[in-house]
């Protein structure tokens, strides 16, 4: 473990409370509800939006948080849509900016920036196929089906029909990766029809394989009859002699089309057998075996003014923005699991189809909003408003979100530029990058061997964030690291201590946390060391670490 001086350890507590997430806050007041916040963004549906949550609000006798600070914000709105926090440059360039629209704009900026299509790269191919790669997988291929996709801003609908009936090899048709990642097993397309399910439409059918669910109106039959829609294909797994060892080893691998016909057999708990055929929603696709089931299956879940496609991806997607989706778990609706905002999601799906599925635009409509703009903290007059706590989702404040493995990676990087201390050319520091990442993925592993996607504070991550190589590089003080480029810039100490906080936490210190911090300096006999000491704690502070 990291041994600091006494000083530290008085100023990291110090540091710590002040830069913690405190929930206290006085939470404004009936006037605030009489004109909705806006970004300066024209579009009549935002207003939409906002009335609808602030419905909510009245309806529960609840007053919403201050709209958060644009310090706060700026962090926010870079985390979820590019996926890392804003530079000090970038933080200090917008709080003195004076344009009542400067919100709107800088979404819009950040919509067309190619951090987006990184960020939502990353996040999707977690989804589809987890982020331990599985085997006879091509990652690469997933992550450039995804790049282009997210690149062009693809109608979500094109985007998920490619997935659900994709063909060919790993890398010259990726989408083929997304079946691949859920065909491990030898078992007949039950973890595709589940995943499918879950992920684009929502909907978990999964314990419907072997008997009715016991909560809803969700039938044994109707996990086979989605299953029959995948049961035409089958993977093939290629194999090449290593000219070095003359060994077989793996080459690549493909799915390819098959000519199964006829119905899906399936055995109740009762061991009675039971046919089941490709059914949708009551739309019924011929078992024959030159009707090609998954080009049915994609066409059949786009069908309509509101699709489970279109109110999935908006679930989801409000979700990843807000905290909480409408629906928990976002990929579990239907009766049994009402929405939260059920006007709202519905409303929001119709216009997306309206809109042919333009995910930016659904992430224009939901960084626009009124919600997305307040502050994390909370008072007395919402504190009921706590999902964390079971209570329905009211959207009066921000929810405090964790920062996924990538995000905080990459949000290390552009505070201290850790991957660039002492090195001399890119090469050698993006091997260096890839070397730290695979370090950084493992500690994100959990105790049961399953994929993690956040930060949520495990032991194995508190010590990697503690005494990782890349903390000990970010705080190194070498050519080429922010510090080391901070302390030879001009300007006292408090004004280095200015920009470490803008740096790490996107924000202004404070009196106190300035106080405090130039009591470390000056006590200090090594002035190199109670800089360094100071940057560790607050690469450390949960204000760093939480999206909030």
């Amino acid at each position: 473990m990291r041994r600091f001086s006494k000083q530290l350890s008085v100023v990291f507590t110090v540091l710590l409370c002040a830069s913690a997430l405190s929930p206290a806050v006085n939470a404004a007041g009936p006037e605030s509800r009489t004109k909705a916040f806006s970004t300066g963004a024209f579009d009549p549906f935002i207003d939409f939006i906002n009335q609808r949550v602030r419905q909510g609000w009245e309806d529960n006798e609840v007053d919403p948080s201050p709209v958060a600070s644009d310090e706060e914000w700026i962090r926010r709105v870079h985390l979820d849509l590019i996926g890392q926090i804003p530079s000090a440059e970038t933080v200090e360039k917008f709080v003195k900016d004076r344009d009542s629209a400067k919100r709107s704009k800088l979404i819009d900026q950040l919509l067309d920036d190619p951090g987006y299509v990184q960020n939502f790269t990353n996040v999707w191919t977690n989804l589809l196929i987890g982020r331990r790669t599985p085997r006879r997988v091509s990652r690469n291929g997933m992550q450039k089906f995804l790049r282009e996709a997210f690149a062009k801003n693809r109608p979500w609908d094109e985007t998920v029909q490619d997935l659900v009936t994709a063909e060919g090899h790993f890398e010259e048709n990726g989408a083929v990766n997304y079946l691949l990642a859920q065909m491990q097993n030898n078992d007949e397309a039950v973890q595709v029809t589940a995943a499918t399910t879950r992920l684009f439409l929502g909907i978990q059918v999964q314990c419907t394989q072997c008997h009715n669910h016991p909560f809803n109106d969700w039938k044994q039959n109707q996990f086979w009859e989605y299953n029959s829609f995948f049961r035409q294909m089958r993977r093939v797994n290629h194999r090449k002699t290593d000219p070095k060892t003359g060994r077989q080893v793996d080459d690549y691998s493909e799915i390819v089309a098959t000519g199964f016909d006829g119905p899906v057999y399936y055995e109740k708990r009762s061991g009675l057998m039971q046919v089941a055929y490709p059914i949708f929603e009551e739309f019924k696709v011929s078992p024959d075996s030159g009707v090609e089931r998954r080009k049915e299956f994609s066409k059949l879940i786009v069908k309509g003014d509101r699709p489970l496609i279109a109110t999935a991806i908006v679930n989801r997607m409000w979700g990843y923005f807000m905290g909480y989706g409408f629906t928990r778990p976002v990929d579990d609706m239907g009766p049994h699991n009402p929405a939260s905002h059920p006007e709202l999601l519905n409303k929001m799906a119709e216009e997306l189809v309206k809109k042919d599925y333009d995910l930016k635009q659904l992430a224009r409509w939901i960084c626009n909003s009124e919600a997305y703009n307040l502050t994390s903290q909370y008072g007395s007059k919402n504190e009921i408003d706590s999902p964390e706590r079971g209570e329905t989702p009211l959207f009066s404040h921000m929810y405090v979100k964790n920062m996924t493995a990538e995000q905080l990676y990459d949000s290390l990087i552009v505070a201290t530029g850790a991957h660039k201390s002492g090195q001399s050319n890119w090469e050698r520091a993006e091997q260096q990058r890839r070397q730290w990442m695979n370090q950084f993925m493992v500690a994100f592993d959990t105790d049961s061997g399953d994929d993690t996607t956040t930060f949520n504070g495990t032991i194995p991550q508190a010590l990697m964030m503690m005494n990782g190589e890349l903390t000990k590089n970010a705080i190194s003080a070498e050519s080429g690291s922010y510090l080391n480029q901070m302390l030879l810039s001009k300007g006292n100490d408090q004004d280095k201590i200015r920009k470490m906080f803008l740096s790490t936490l996107s924000r202004y210190p404070d009196r106190r946390e300035v106080t405090s911090a130039q009591r470390l300096i000056a006590r200090s006999p090594d002035k190199l060391a109670a800089y360094q000491d100071l940057y560790w704690a607050l690469l450390n502070s949960n204000e760093f670490i939480f999206n909030h």
